[in-house]
């Protein structure tokens, strides 16, 4: 019964042009198991066990998922001004019209965006060996940076101090230990932003090298 209601649904469907399957459905497939393949490396295994940030993470994956569907659309339009406007929009979101993205996130963003265009554009006249020296290169370059070279990473967060009789320069030592008592954060320097004598409060910028133990955000960019 429901076999005999499908078959002249589908009949009237491809009369209307439209396609039910096409030979690209398995090619989609295989590329978008090797681009979630290579975003599951570069976020889940690179990014997060650094930074813990489960924010960017939800963001990130959906983020290369998307891009990787709407450029894998355009190509199959066939219209390069098309194409050209899309990936303009695609680099246009980046800065979401929110808060600012501190550079080493937009780095990553950066990359998974640019992983995802060229996973999902690739063609014939690009072989299978050309996109993997792609996507390794990006995945060995980006470990190499993060786990062997650049072994810490120095972060920053800003505070809201309210002792501003310990602001002075000849003070500073003492206004460093008293940061390092209160915020129980090893930090390396500090930075003295804008000061409110209304209040009695000074914006103060802390440095300190990011670990396990020391994962904090900071939500204000000033």
């Amino acid at each position: 019964m429901m076999l005999d209601t499908i078959l002249p649904l589908a009949k009237v469907i491809e009369e209307t042009g439209f396609k039910l399957f096409s030979n690209d459905a398995y090619i989609l497939l295989v590329r978008l198991a090797v681009n979630s393949f290579i975003l599951t490396l570069l976020i889940r295994y690179l990014y997060y066990p650094k930074t813990k940030r489960k924010d960017y993470l939800f963001t990130y994956y959906l983020i290369g998922t998307i891009t990787f569907f709407l450029c894998f659309g355009l190509k199959k339009l066939d219209i390069d001004t098309g194409m050209g406007l899309g990936l303009f929009a695609i680099f246009g979101i980046i800065r979401y019209r929110t808060d600012a993205i501190e550079i080493k996130e937009m780095t990553y963003l950066f990359l998974i965006i640019g992983i995802s265009v060229v996973n999902s554009l690739a063609s014939n006249q690009i072989s299978v060996t050309e996109i993997a020296i792609i996507n390794i290169a990006v995945l060995a370059l980006t470990f190499i940076l993060e786990r062997l070279w650049l072994v810490k990473h120095e972060t920053r967060k800003t505070i809201i101090y309210e002792r501003i009789d310990l602001i002075t320069p000849e003070k500073e030592a003492e206004m460093k230990a008293d940061i390092i008592k209160r915020t129980g954060i090893e930090i390396n320097r500090f930075e003295i932003g804008k000061i409110d004598f209304l209040t009695d409060t000074a914006q103060v910028r802390i440095y300190y090298y990011e670990d396990n133990d020391q994962a904090f955000s900071d939500y204000s960019s000033n």
